[in-house]
């Protein structure tokens, strides 16, 4: 196969890592950030590329054969030449720090999120290694699944019952720490119905890669109609959290109809229900279906 056919072949497969991800762009917040990542590449490229051609095309002028090139091992300083060459990257530093002061303002993950309809409110709990999400207008909870309408702004609201993580839907926007003790707020929106992925973005454990959930948008009728099916799943009471909140991963997505109002507040509080030791104290892990035996 010919050099030019090989790179017909090999482009595709590079490109397939930009899919679901940061450079697939889903809701408003992701969009901007994109904006953002190409601005500054666009900019740093302005330097880098003139830089590159430059290095070339002075090797080639002033080869040893090239007896046009003038020799001037007595020639010191240009101002023309300085002011051109300082005032080209400082331009470009005010340029990107430019962009990251406003970016910083506009994608203030505290920032409302502008729609014509009111947002809903998610109560995100880390634990090891699964995701808890509480929804307290609706008076349900998931495990692992976040469902959301399509089109709404998502008002999150997160904190973690164990150790620091990271909450990160790429293709929506704007990783996150969720603390112990500590409440933080995100804001994010899914323009249209569809499955993207999520991913806790820092090491927690032996059950880190597993810590993984799905973020469903669905249109609004759909939604209302998921609430009103999971209504009607068996209640997260004290019990099931103590179970839930037990070191290990969970098989599949769980749905519950009711969950503790303040269960949210009581985790930031460091006063939820203690979870089941587990047998093996140490950071080895098990998965729930072990832990119920």
């Amino acid at each position: 196969m010919s050099a030019p056919r090989r790179w017909f072949v090999v482009a595709p497969l590079a490109l397939a890592g930009c899919s679901a991800g940061v450079l697939d762009p889903q809701g408003p917040v992701a969009r901007a950030e994109k904006q953002i990542l190409f601005d500054s590449l666009g900019a740093m490229l302005l330097i880098v590329v003139p830089v590159m051609v430059a290095t070339v095309a002075f090797a080639w002028w002033f080869r040893a054969g090239n007896r046009r090139a003038r020799y001037r091992p007595d020639w010191d300083y240009s101002g023309k030449l300085e002011l051109l060459i300082w005032s080209v990257p400082a331009m470009i530093v005010l340029f990107l720090g430019g962009t990251g002061w406003v970016g910083a303002h506009l994608l203030d993950p505290r920032r409302p999120i502008p729609a014509k309809v009111a947002p809903i409110e998610v109560q995100v709990v880390a634990l090891d290694w699964k995701w808890l999400f509480l929804y307290p207008a609706q008076h349900v909870a998931t495990v692992n699944r976040l469902v959301v309408p399509a089109g709404t702004p998502i008002h999150f609201r997160l904190t973690s019952a164990t150790v620091m993580n990271s909450f990160f839907v790429p293709q929506l926007g704007s990783q996150i720490y969720a603390m112990a003790g500590m409440e933080a707020q995100l804001r994010l929106a899914a323009d249209r119905p569809g499955r993207y992925p999520g991913i806790a973005a820092h090491y927690s454990g032996k059950g880190f890669s597993d810590m993984t959930f799905t973020v469903d948008a669905l249109p609004a009728a759909q939604f209302t109609a998921w609430v009103a099916q999971a209504r009607a799943a068996p209640p997260l009471d004290e019990a099931r959290y103590r179970q839930l909140a037990r070191r290990g991963t969970v098989a599949q997505p769980m749905v519950f109809g009711t969950a503790p109002s303040r269960l949210f507040d009581a985790v930031v509080a460091q006063r939820a229900p203690a979870a089941e030791r587990p047998r093996d104290a140490s950071n080895q892990g098990e998965s729930d279906a072990e832990a119920g035996r």
